[in-house]
């Protein structure tokens, strides 16, 4: 193996260390040095020495305590020098510089005691400082990636199709405001917890989402943002096994992701549920998804939003065909959900499985009580589904015309292309 292929290995090997290590490691730097920002900077010089001394020195058998040993080196150098600093701009004896070298060693102490506990009280205070609501939902799910998924400013960028330079501002403005706004590195409490924690649960979702049905772009899908989103959410369901909507998510996340692999032909054409190939579903996630669900309802009989939703997800893993789907159950489950957080895109939902369970007619009755709903004015799936149903009514002019409209309005480039065919297939019928 020649050297450059060695040295590309070895940066292979760093890229995947630091996405499992590095929230880790900003966590516990975060919670001594009180000062995420710099608790960033100092993990990635960390992770700088690894890219120039690793390729020589060979990965060594413990990568992430190396990581996690050369970052705590590099916050006493930095707290070494602000002391050495203050010396300087006064008047310091004998007795202050004692004090100094006190402080050092206390320093030392407290990194060594954060070093050798169990992470998951930091990382847990870590997912809600980066999702505190003090900060704008970019900036959010920008900084999670960024701190928690490990990924780059660039990555983050090219997933959601936003110039690196907005990213970039994203991220240090809300380093900033979290600093600025003295938010403290802590876990909420009491009535806060449920708060903070749906802006967590929120964040997920959204990077979720947008992996599983990209908002624009070539690609109908981008699977990196549904394996981070996914990661993270086990995280979270191990830090706080008690909350049963994390759990209630995770099992949404694996449900959905299942079909990742039936959802796009060899081309990267889009292919709908009922089109799918559900052999091709991954098994193993249904049957973790099931499980995390089962965990929901047994810490709360009452369902949550997220619960709900994997509920529904999981009437459509079960069914080994769409014939066998339990479509007036997915509508029963649909109305709860309605009911618990009304929404026009839940209706809209509420309207297919409705046509499932009782016929088009009633579906496309819900459907035309949503047409003059002023936030759906641009989404372009209203208009999909009232085509579909009006197609399965026979009404192909119209059914064509709302397939064409629905087309205009997508932003996905594949989504587009799948709607305009459907439009074709309604005039050529």
């Amino acid at each position: 193996m020649s050297a450059e292929t060695e040295n590309a290995a070895t940066h292979r090997v760093v890229d995947a260390v630091w996405r499992i290590e590095s929230a880790k490691i900003i966590a516990a730097l975060t919670r001594i040095v009180r000062d995420i920002g710099l608790a960033e900077e100092l993990a990635q010089d960390a992770l700088v020495a690894a890219l120039e001394q690793w390729p020589e020195s060979g990965v060594p058998d413990n990568p992430g305590a190396w990581l996690m040993a050369t970052a705590k080196h590099r916050a006493m150098d930095h707290f070494r020098r602000n002391k050495l600093l203050e010396r300087k701009h006064g008047e310091i004896g004998r007795e202050l510089e004692s004090q100094q070298e006190s402080a050092v060693a206390n320093f030392e102490a407290e990194f060594d005691a954060a070093n050798e506990q169990d992470f998951g009280d930091d990382l847990l205070r870590l997912v809600f400082i980066s999702c505190h609501p003090v900060l704008s939902t970019e900036a959010r799910v920008a900084l999670t990636l960024r701190l928690l998924g490990g990924l780059t400013t660039q990555e983050i960028a090219r997933a959601f199709l936003v110039p690196e330079p907005t990213i970039a501002q994203r991220i240090v403005r809300a380093k900033r405001t979290l600093a600025e706004a003295r938010v403290p590195f802590e876990v909420p409490r009491g009535p806060d917890l449920a708060a903070r924690l749906s802006s967590v649960l929120e964040v997920l979702y959204l990077i979720f989402n947008e992996g599983y049905s990209a908002t624009a772009g070539e690609d109908w899908m981008r699977p990196a943002l549904i394996e981070d989103a996914l990661r993270l959410g086990r995280i979270l369901s191990g830090l706080a096994p008690a909350e049963p909507e994390v759990h209630g998510l995770v099992a949404l996340m694996e449900i959905q992701a299942s079909r990742t692999h039936a959802r796009t032909n060899s081309d990267g054409e889009p292919i709908l549920l009922a089109d799918q190939d559900r052999t091709r579903w991954d098994h193993a996630l249904i049957r973790h998804g099931l499980a995390e669900l089962q965990q929901a309802e047994r810490l709360n009989r009452v369902q949550g939003p997220y619960a709900l939703q994997a509920a529904i997800a999981a009437c459509h893993a079960r069914a080994n065909t769409p014939e066998l789907t339990d479509w007036p159950r997915v509508a029963a489950l649909y109305a709860r959900l309605s009911q618990l957080m009304p929404n026009p895109i839940i209706e809209l939902n509420r309207a297919v499985a409705v046509s499932m369970a009782f016929g088009p007619q009633a579906g496309l009755d819900i459907v035309d009580s949503l047409t003059s709903e002023p936030s759906l004015k641009s989404y372009h799936l209203l208009p999909a589904v009232r085509a579909d149903l009006l197609k399965k009514l026979g009404r192909l002019p119209e059914a064509r015309d709302e397939f064409a409209r629905a087309a205009s309005l997508a932003q996905n480039a594949r989504e587009r292309t799948l709607l305009l065919s459907r439009a074709a297939s309604c005039a050529s019928a």
